[in-house]
């Protein structure tokens, strides 16, 4: 039996340039149902606001603190890493993109790449809206990538003044999926036979622009909790217990056991992917290792929806209009699924499961 957690990942504070303190997040994700919150400032991994955060009618959702390392003297910019699970501040290493992820592993915490693959504004003329893309490849040991963020798909939506107006105020309109550039390298890396994990985060800072007259927030912080979300499935429930609770969703998270849910075109909570053969059984994350025979692969949706399953880059088996689709693998390799959904009048990218690592 699992136990299914909603979270939100990659948000910054006013610990760097985001627009709130952590406690006022805190109350944004409260109000938005999460379960948890890892913050994410630049360069600086923020002491002493860890803990449970409780409303009036008895929720609690756990804030948890990690660090968005890059290097501000890189140019041009990019090579941006989260790290979690450090406990410490590890910015003084982000010149060395691979002493920074050992850095990371040595003290307890590991490490995300994250928006590996964006697109530059067209509407900013002073650079501050340029892509932040990852470009050392040849780095390993990190726990794996943010193949979806909110805010990077939409920067590549800023095209002119008309075009950045339309995506401010109907963004539901615009937000579609992950960068296929993205996919494809993690579908790559997954070939090669490596465990890379994935997350989805919003990039939530919450700050107001102007363009002219117009002035907005993009985007507010509940808003964003309820857009992009990070699932994870642990052995046991939370417990309210701050250090056991803060351990099980950390490990859980670098294991991958779980999956990115567009939770804005539908409530992605009871999705389930699993693979059984031969009397073991895995889920999203883990290794199922089979002599002979068989795994099924099972996938269940919370809504009929267009299911694919993919092994190393390909899809090997996909349904239309069902919420349950079954698999028999017969080949090693790393299967995940991807699941689309209609919203907001187009088809839109729902569930990017984690793999499960099949070896016969």
């Amino acid at each position: 039996m699992v136990f299914e957690s909603k979270g939100h990942l990659h948000i910054h504070t006013t610990q760097s340039d985001g627009a709130q303190p952590p406690a006022a997040i805190a109350r944004d994700a409260l109000a938005a149902g999460l379960d948890f919150l890892i913050t994410t400032d630049h360069n600086v991994w923020v002491e002493g606001v860890e803990r449970y955060h409780e409303d009036e009618a008895g929720r609690r959702v756990l804030l948890l603190v990690g660090e968005e390392v890059h290097d501000v003297q890189r140019r041009p910019q990019g090579n941006h890493c989260l790290i979690f699970g450090a406990d410490t501040g590890l910015a003084h290493l982000a010149g060395d993109p691979q002493q920074l992820i050992h850095a990371a592993n040595e003290a307890g915490g590991f490490c995300f790449i994250a928006h590996p693959f964006e697109i530059d504004a067209q509407l900013s003329h002073q650079g501050e809206l340029d892509a932040l893309n990852w470009d050392d490849w040849g780095v390993d040991d990190y726990a794996g990538l943010e193949i979806w963020n909110y805010m990077s798909e939409f920067k590549s939506l800023l095209t002119g003044p008309l075009a950045a107006i339309r995506a401010a105020y109907h963004p539901e309109r615009y937000i579609t999926g992950p960068f296929a550039d993205t996919i494809e390298k993690w579908d790559q890396l997954l070939s090669t036979g490596r465990r890379v994990s994935c997350l989805g985060g919003s990039d939530a800072h919450g700050n107001t622009h102007r363009l002219g007259p117009l002035k907005r927030t993009l985007f507010p912080y509940e808003f964003h909790f309820r857009t992009l979300n990070t699932h994870l499935l642990t052995a046991a429930p939370l417990t309210g217990d701050f250090e056991t609770d803060k351990q099980m969703l950390l490990r859980a998270l670098q294991q991958g056991n779980g999956w990115v849910g567009y939770d804005a075109a539908g409530d992605t909570t009871g999705f389930r992917f699993s693979a059984q053969g031969l009397k073991r059984q895995a889920i999203m994350g883990q290794t199922l290792k089979l002599r002979r025979g068989f795994a099924t692969l099972q996938v269940t949706t919370p809504a009929a929806a267009h299911i694919q399953l993919v092994r190393n880059g390909v899809v090997v088996a996909e349904t239309v209009g069902s919420s349950r689709l079954l698999h028999q693998a017969e080949e090693s390799g790393a299967y995940r699924t991807q699941v689309f959904t209609h919203y907001a009048g187009q088809k839109r990218g729902w569930i990017y499961s984690n793999p499960i690592y099949v070896q016969f």
